[in-house]
């Protein structure tokens, strides 16, 4: 009981800290229906932590899956964001290119290009529509597609 309470006290994800209360009223002798009602969990839930608990102590009501390694390092997407900011246009081909050679990255869905622009500040809207000022002949060209 006393690892237990350490590891409430410490602070843990608050799935684990749900984990490891329901685990301690049931130790202390709580019933199913009463902890439901407190944590509104179910009686399987209780079951399966208190069971894990008595097998593996605190390391069993612990995250077992800590998620996927992202495929830019802290440092390398603000170096990204950096050169994002400091280009005048952007388009999401050059994007790519640049973190297909810089970086070895290619992303399966260009949400994950999207939100590249999106935390450097500029929306994929904003970038079609500055680079299309810029371009006054690739507006004529495109209008005169459409008619």
């Amino acid at each position: 009981m006393e690892s237990l309470n350490k590891f409430i006290n410490s602070n843990p994800d608050p799935r684990e800290l749900k984990r490891a209360i329901a685990v301690k009223m049931s130790l202390q002798g709580y019933t199913h229906s009463k902890i439901m009602a407190i944590l509104g969990v179910s009686s399987g839930f209780i079951s399966t932590w208190k069971v894990r608990f008595e097998a593996d102590g605190v390391a069993g009501i612990k995250l077992a899956y800590k998620g996927g390694q992202g495929y830019l390092g802290p440092i390398q997407k603000q170096a990204v964001i950096d050169w994002l900011k400091a280009k005048a246009d952007w388009n999401l081909r050059e994007l790519k290119h640049h973190l297909a050679e810089r970086y070895g990255v290619v992303f399966q869905s260009k949400q994950s290009y999207y939100d590249l622009f999106k935390e450097a500040g500029i929306s994929w809207k904003k970038s079609q529509k500055r680079q299309l000022q810029k371009k006054p002949a690739l507006v004529a060209a495109q209008k005169e597609l459409s008619s």
